[in-house]
């Protein structure tokens, strides 16, 4: 018969060694938290070295991507430092403005030429624009099936205030041919192979759009010299387009003679079936056609969504929308899954292709858990769709109402 003090032993070796095991695993725990807290704080560091807003949200550092959420977006003109990043490659480094050219050449220029940074700024016109860019994969997340690239949630959009010369005035200084048809630009990023026979991306767009007032080459942001991350020293920006289209680090713009086929204007970058496809559906490349002017879309960037408020207290909501090449002619709002929709105050847009801001007053008739719905419709009398406007395989477009949560106490 086993005795009581053996018993007593034979515990009290299973509570050391329990206790021991117990003691192995919180060592193991704290590890695994200053190791997962030391990859965090790695993850962090570039809201430093960009300078960006400490709630920009790193999607990818290899290329770099980072978005804003909805809240901070706030601003009628985008801090740079909520200023979404994307990158195709690797950040060129070292670059200097003093000794920057531009080379425009193509099938269709009248004369090949360079210019200097400093004879784009002293022979042509400055001129600035608020301009409105967004990811054309701006809300990828949303995708089912899932849709491979960057899970952009909705803050990669912004609409900054940039100053440069007009495309358009340098393009005729060069000479543009009757058979014009596309620009395509070139730029000194890296390919992430390392590749440096590779270009990054290569993207353009119509003579026509190219000629636009507002298509500018731009060497200022916001009133400051372009930061290296957001194209410095000269970049181009287009507005209302997928913001692929204006490129960054330009040194070179081809006017070509067909659409242009440079690195990501082929395959199924940027595009979209032509026809409408069931959600999974393989797509020819023959099938898809190239993103152009961007739907019509908004954000509630006041107040940041799961606010508390009292009951019978009115919450006032304001934000930004905007619609590709024309404008939005209506902003509502909808406190019941979209049964019923309100007017919101809409102001008109400072410049051509700016986002225009609205605002509500809302009441809310009892307590309860809400949802803030915002549409905006164009002057085409297009309006957002309340879900998901229709599967693609790369998770283009995404123009779905955007909402907040309200719990009203």
């Amino acid at each position: 018969m086993t005795s009581m003090k053996t018993i007593v032993l034979n515990a009290d070796k299973e509570w050391k060694s329990a206790f021991s095991n117990l003691i192995a695993g919180i060592i193991l725990l704290v590890f695994l938290l200053i190791s997962s807290f030391s990859a965090f704080s790695q993850v962090t560091v570039p809201h430093k070295e960009f300078s960006k807003n400490k709630d920009m949200v790193v999607l990818n550092d290899q290329p770099w991507n980072i978005e804003a959420q909805a809240h901070i977006l706030d601003d009628k003109i985008t801090p740079t430092s909520c200023m979404f990043i994307r990158n195709n490659g690797k950040m060129p480094e070292g670059l200097d403005a003093s000794t920057w050219t531009l080379t425009i050449d193509g099938e269709s220029v009248v004369k090949t030429k360079t210019y200097t940074l400093a004879e784009l700024k002293s022979k042509f016109k400055h001129y600035t624009y608020q301009l409105t860019l967004e990811c054309g994969g701006n809300g990828r997340k949303e995708f089912d099936p899932p849709a491979k690239g960057n899970q952009w949630d909705v803050g990669a959009v912004h609409c900054a205030s940039w100053t440069g010369v007009r495309l358009k005035d340098v393009l005729a200084d060069a000479g543009v041919k009757s058979d014009a048809v596309y620009i395509g630009y070139h730029a000194v990023d890296e390919h992430l192979s390392g590749d440096k026979n590779k270009e990054v991306i290569s993207r353009g767009c119509p003579i026509s759009k190219a000629m636009e007032n507002e298509t500018l080459l731009a060497f200022s942001l916001n009133g400051e010299a372009i930061p290296m991350s957001y194209g410095y020293p000269l970049r181009l920006v287009v507005g209302g387009w997928p913001a692929s289209v204006s490129g960054k680090w330009v040194n070179g713009i081809s006017i070509r003679n067909k659409v242009h086929d440079g690195a990501k204007m082929t395959g199924d970058s940027y595009k979209v079936p032509c026809n409408p496809v069931a959600p999974g559906e393989k797509v020819k490349e023959e099938d898809m056609c190239i993103i152009e002017s961007m739907p019509v879309k908004s954000l509630i960037t006041f107040p940041k969504t799961g606010l508390m408020i009292d009951k019978g207290r009115s919450l006032t909501i304001r934000g930004h929308a905007w619609a590709g090449d024309v404008e939005v002619a209506k902003m509502e709002y909808s406190i019941d899954y979209g049964a019923t929709w309100k007017t919101c105050t809409l102001e008109k847009p400072v410049n051509r292709l700016a986002w225009q801001h609205f605002s509500a007053l809302v009441n809310f008739p009892s307590s309860g858990y809400y949802e803030v719905w915002a549409k905006a419709t164009d002057v085409n009398g297009i309006s957002q769709p309340m879900v998901l406007p229709g599967w693609n395989p790369k998770g283009y477009l995404n123009n779905a109402c955007h909402r907040i949560a309200v719990k009203v106490n």
